[in-house]
């Protein structure tokens, strides 16, 4: 029974599956309502960054959780999520970094449960249960 439960592959799985799925529901708002887009570029154009760069964000919310996913090229995808988070944190978060919801949780929890679990897929890699495993 416990020789069941020791499967890494299917532990890499659930992350992978964890992760790009949670994420690509960011990606998909953000399809449905391009004009959220205005906010993170003005964010960027605040910090003397293109304007350009706001399109990332659906390489890092729809490409990449899809690439994390179905296994394809998914260290690639982790490490588009790890950057899209960075810039979110940097961007938006800054001052949350170190405060605390009113019941005691980290404000940016979400934030890191993306950023810790992408860098989690980028080291491990997909494991046995991909399209293309790496």
């Amino acid at each position: 029974m416990i020789a069941l439960l020791r499967n890494d592959a299917a532990g890499k799985l659930v992350l992978r599956l964890t992760v790009g799925i949670l994420m690509l529901f960011h990606g998909v708002g953000k399809l449905l309502h391009p004009g959220s887009l205005d906010f993170i570029g003005s964010k960027l154009a605040g910090f003397g960054l293109p304007d350009i760069l706001t399109w990332g964000i659906y390489a890092g919310e729809v490409i990449a959780p899809l690439m994390i996913i179905l296994g394809i090229m998914a260290r690639l995808g982790g490490l588009l999520i790890v950057i899209n988070m960075l810039f979110a944190i940097l961007l938006v978060h800054t001052g949350d970094i170190f405060a605390l919801t009113e019941h005691g949780g980290w404000r940016l929890e979400l934030q890191g449960f993306y950023l810790f679990g992408a860098l989690a897929i980028l080291l491990l890699g997909s494991g046995r249960y991909a399209i293309k495993p790496d």
